[in-house]
């Protein structure tokens, strides 16, 4: 494998020692103050024509205290998935031309941020992901799992997913024709940062967040995917969603379990089915179908808000214990079965 190693300035004994203290500091911030941005001290840039494993070789050369791996314009094919597994490293391309596809038949992921297991052991902090698009090739994949059995098992195949990380960041980034979702974060995601997600043709979801808390979304565009725009479940609770246009999905946000999150200037388009869609989790138990605990959606606002032309009702509250959601300065036209649509009246407040 062919890299480059672009280190700023000349290298004397007083910028070896200098270097050498930023380096100990750095380590320092990186591991034991997460919300202190660290600088990459270490830049490779790999060659036209570099392979999936050649790149995933160069991040785990990277130093413990991180570094940056560039990537040039051009197809990469991928055959097992690209994993940022320590703290302080990031994946960069050279904007929607660099593109990972992933090989017919290789049934994984394409990116994975965090330890590639069913349940990580540690948290890992400052990886970061930008400025390339995914091609998750899914008419030449043949499952969602990653793995038929042992650790990869519980992981799908999408185009990100996120896991078991703090304080991270992926921006400028395309997902598309993934054989399971666009990006997923799940297992204890906290303050990460998308910008500039564009998921469209996804299997199921553009993006999907599970147990994510704490992060913010801005700048998405999420489209024709055969599920929803975006899909929030399991324990999705005070995040912020902006300035995010959702069309021709099956359903623009689809919501469970989620709590006190911030929904401004999300515009929603031709939706098969519904805009907006709340509901909890059902369980069978001896007296019935009843409500799983803690599943229901409460106190989420939804600032500015647009739906049109959707097959259903621009906004529906499925079940009686979603309570306490707020919509401010809504415009729902032309959808067939209207705007809002409660499963009993007063369940969401209009300001």
């Amino acid at each position: 494998m062919k890299t480059n190693f672009k280190p700023v300035g000349r290298w004397g004994a007083a910028g070896k020692a200098a270097a050498f203290l930023g380096i100990l500091l750095a380590s320092t911030l990186c591991l034991t103050a997460p919300m202190l941005p660290v600088l990459p001290l270490l830049v490779v840039t790999l060659r036209v024509g570099v392979t999936g494993a050649e790149i995933q070789s160069a991040l785990d050369a990277l130093p413990e205290t991180g570094g940056e791996i560039v990537l040039p314009a051009g197809t990469i094919v991928v055959e097992s998935p690209i994993v940022l597994q320590r703290n302080c490293q990031t994946l960069r391309g050279g904007g929607a031309a660099t593109v990972l596809q992933l090989a017919d038949g290789a049934n994984c992921p394409v990116l994975i941020m965090g330890e590639p297991v069913n349940h990580p052991r540690q948290i890992l902090r400052h990886l970061r992901v930008s400025d390339l698009a995914i091609d998750g090739n899914r008419a030449h994949q043949q499952r969602e799992l990653w793995r038929l059995h042992g650790e990869g098992s519980e992981i799908r195949n999408n185009g990100i997913t996120v896991q078991s990380v703090r304080d991270c960041t992926v921006e400028q980034v395309t997902a598309a024709r993934c054989r399971s979702g666009g990006l997923v974060t799940t297992l204890g995601v906290r303050r990460l940062t998308v910008r500039g997600l564009d998921a469209f043709d996804n299997e199921f979801d553009g993006l999907a967040c599970y147990d994510t808390t704490d992060s913010v979304f801005t700048d998405l565009f999420l489209h024709n995917n055969p599920g929803a725009g975006i899909s929030l479940d399991l324990a999705f609770n005070n995040n912020v969603i902006r300035d995010a246009v959702l069309t021709a999905n099956d359903l623009g946000i689809f919501m469970r379990a989620s709590r006190e999150n911030q929904f401004q200037d999300v515009t929603i388009r031709n939706s098969r089915h519904f805009g907006v869609f709340m509901a909890h989790a059902d369980q069978q138990t001896a007296h019935g179908v009843e409500a799983v605990p803690l599943t229901e959606c409460v106190e989420n606002s939804f600032t500015d808000l647009v739906a049109s032309n959707c097959g259903s009702a621009a906004f529906r509250v499925n079940n009686t214990t979603c309570v306490h959601n707020v919509v401010i300065g809504a415009q729902f036209t032309d959808n067939v079965q209207g705007g809002l649509s409660l499963a009993e009246p007063d369940l969401v407040t209009l300001q």
